[in-house]
């Protein structure tokens, strides 16, 4: 009786191991989910069922730092205004979504980079006038909920007739069929639109910036720990020559000229 409850504790304690090496701490069990954008040609894009973009791809390799195969990835789309709550609710982990750094954010989550550096612009028909934000006053122009560049634009022009929809993409719609005279955003994210088949030679970026703009990685306010991780795999990313890779494979075909990769901030 006594060998039998010993071989029963002995399997029980066996099968407790076994189940610890397979299973709970084993990342590559796990997935992770990861907010982008999927209406960002460039940048944060849904083709079908695959992702692409600069955004995506510097997903893929933080994950990958982080011990996540791409096959391990859930990309879950992460409008403006959805952002922060997305990442406080936990439904995503991190966010790589053309997301500037900014303080009033830092309030509600932390940031990890930044890892790009933008410019705030504006998209206009390729016969229009307009040359500089100078130019808006009374004229209609789009931006989105929710977004610096909507923010900025109403401090910039107080008399603009500003339109805000939940995506840029029907911002540039709306450009395209004449009900508004410009787009305004981040350089990076129009001249991606400029770029399309649909667009080419119909719009143009006017190449002024009036701002910067620092994207960042948005993640659960005060996880110092995966900050610094992400800093540390968006630096490696940067030091091999991966990051120029790929901004030129996903944005260089737009013509537009790769800035200086951004040094991260120290995470708080």
């Amino acid at each position: 009786m006594k060998f039998t409850k010993f071989a029963a504790a002995a399997t029980g304690a066996v099968l407790a191991l076994s189940l610890t090496a397979c299973g709970g701490g084993d990342k590559a069990d796990d997935k992770i989910a990861i907010g982008i954008k999927f209406d960002q040609p460039g940048l944060g894009q849904k083709v079908g069922g695959n992702y692409e973009g600069f955004d995506v791809e510097v997903a893929k390799y933080v994950a990958k730092e982080l011990g996540y195969s791409e096959d391990k990835i859930e990309f879950k789309e992460s409008p403006s205004p959805q952002r922060e709550n997305l990442i406080m609710t936990g439904q995503v982990k991190l966010i790589f979504a053309t997301y500037s750094i900014t303080d009033s954010r830092k309030e509600k989550i932390s940031f990890g980079g930044p890892y790009f550096i933008a410019g705030q612009d504006l998209l206009v028909k390729n016969d229009s006038d307009i040359t500089s934000v100078d130019g808006l006053k009374g004229k209609k122009l789009c931006s989105v909920t929710g977004s610096t560049s909507a923010t900025k634009v109403k401090e910039k022009v107080p008399g603009v007739q500003l339109q805000e929809f939940d995506t840029y993409s029907k911002c540039v719609d709306a450009l395209a069929n004449g009900s508004i005279d410009a787009v305004t955003t981040d350089d990076v994210i129009l001249a991606g639109f400029a770029a399309q088949d649909a667009y080419k030679g119909k719009l143009k970026v006017v190449g002024a910036p009036f701002s910067e703009e620092r994207y960042g990685v948005g993640l659960k306010k005060g996880d110092k720990e995966l900050c610094e991780k992400v800093n540390t795999a968006i630096k490696k990313m940067i030091d091999s020559g991966e990051w120029t890779k790929a901004l030129e494979k996903t944005v260089g075909p737009s013509g537009y000229k790769a800035p200086t990769p951004p040094a991260q901030d120290a995470c708080a």
